[in-house]
């Protein structure tokens, strides 16, 4: 994994206004998803059996992870969501050809967009939470083809892609609107330290 310098400040520095406006991106993006899902399945005209299992490789989530932890999981996710969508709108162009912009066309880059802003402020607030190298996720290893061939295979596994930033999305709500209470908590826990190493001296 790459990894490159952020400046150092720590997880009680994280601005409550930039959590703010990535909770509002992420719950924007959320609406966005459900409206492309809807379009996608009208297109079709079929319900897609979606497999169990994510397409997205990241830690799995425990309460013992710190802030910076959580962001970092977090923020990975969304990088390997943007390099699946923008494989998957690739694949779309290119074997189903390009053909006339209609609502799921655009719905499908609005997503991706709202997607890129999100990872966009995510990243801010991984910077905010930790001043050590950041490592940037490995998203070269990631199923880009869908592992098999036809037009139902291929639009099976777009519908996954989908539904997987759907997923992503919500667990990024879930994510950052619990993150004003842990930098409370973890605020108060390094005063705690600082307190009780000033005692001892």
């Amino acid at each position: 994994m790459a990894a490159r310098r952020t400046r150092g400040v720590t997880g009680s520095d994280l601005s409550r206004t930039t959590v703010a406006r990535a909770t509002a991106i992420a719950e924007q993006l959320r609406y966005e998803c459900s409206i492309l899902l809807e379009l996608y399945a009208k297109k079709e005209s079929f319900v897609v059996e979606v497999a169990d299992g994510r397409l997205v490789s990241v830690p799995p989530p425990s309460s013992q992870l710190d802030t910076r932890d959580k962001l970092w999981r977090l923020h990975s996710a969304l990088l390997q969501c943007r390099s699946l969508l923008e494989s998957a709108i690739a694949r779309e162009e290119e074997e189903l050809g390009g053909g006339e912009k209609g609502d799921y066309e655009t719905q499908r880059n609005m997503v991706k967009s709202s997607l890129s802003f999100l990872l966009i402020t995510t990243g801010e607030l991984l910077k905010a939470a930790d001043g050590a190298a950041v490592p940037t996720p490995d998203v070269e290893g990631l199923e880009q083809s869908g592992g098999s061939t036809g037009l139902f295979a291929l639009k099976r596994w777009v519908y996954r892609i989908f539904k997987e930033v759907d997923y992503w999305t919500k667990t990024a709500i879930t994510t950052l609107q619990a993150l004003p209470s842990v930098i409370v908590k973890e605020r108060a826990r390094s005063g705690r330290v600082r307190s009780v190493r000033s005692a001892r001296r």
